[in-house]
């Protein structure tokens, strides 16, 4: 088994990936900037989680998490670039410091977390990066741009990095989630009509789990 790191490990999202990556007999550090949210997914996955809380517009404290985290469970193998913010308003109304915050938490700690963990990645021979995009970069929702724009940013990135760090065996996937109904959705004025929105656009006529979201993963 190995060593994972989550981010954004409070959320419906990020806490089933925890708890599946622990069931697993992986350690796994998991973090969030909302402590309550991140110790009822300590709660729920055990002894082998160590949450940690941080906030990822903050570079300097994710490395030092990450730092933290080898000293405590070991190098990490495996990261998964899960969290994300999603503030909901008309493209022109956006102002530049909400853009930047969108982008600090959504794209550059994706990128500040893959370039602190690749070194020791390298020198095990392997491990494993996730980056989760989102399916709105597929065909782009109103009132979401910035966010968009970080998720299509994140499988760029992801591309870029398979192509640089395959060679060190280290795999670089990027996984785009449908529409799951998770505290995201709760930026939507009307729940109802969004609900049938989504359902409108699937193949599949009804809606995720968060419980059944890391089918992906394959310890």
């Amino acid at each position: 088994m190995t060593t994972a790191l989550v981010t954004g490990a409070g959320g419906a999202l990020g806490r089933a990936t925890v708890l599946r990556l622990a069931s697993r007999g992986n350690a796994v550090a998991a973090l969030d900037r909302d402590a309550d949210a991140l110790a009822e997914t300590a709660r729920l996955a055990g002894s082998k989680v160590l949450p940690l809380v941080v906030d990822l517009r903050d570079a300097d404290a994710l490395r030092a998490a990450i730092e933290r985290t080898a000293v405590e469970l070991g190098p990490v193998g495996v990261l998964v670039n899960n969290a994300a913010v999603y503030p909901s308003r008309p493209f022109v109304e956006v102002e530049l410091a909400e853009y930047d915050e969108v982008h600090a938490v959504n794209q550059r700690a994706y990128w500040v977390a893959a370039q602190a963990v690749a070194p020791g990645m390298v020198a095990a021979g392997g491990g494993a990066i996730v980056n989760i995009a989102s399916i709105t970069m597929h065909g782009g929702w109103s009132d979401l741009a910035a966010y968009v724009a970080t998720k299509g940013a994140a499988a760029a990135l992801t591309k870029a990095l398979a192509r640089e760090l395959g060679p060190h065996e280290i795999r670089v996937n990027c996984v785009s989630p449908g529409a799951f109904p998770t505290a995201a959705e709760e930026i939507h004025d009307d729940p109802e009509a969004y609900r049938a929105f989504v359902l409108e656009r699937q193949a599949l006529k009804r809606r995720g789990r968060p419980e059944s979201w890391p089918r992906w993963w394959r310890s």
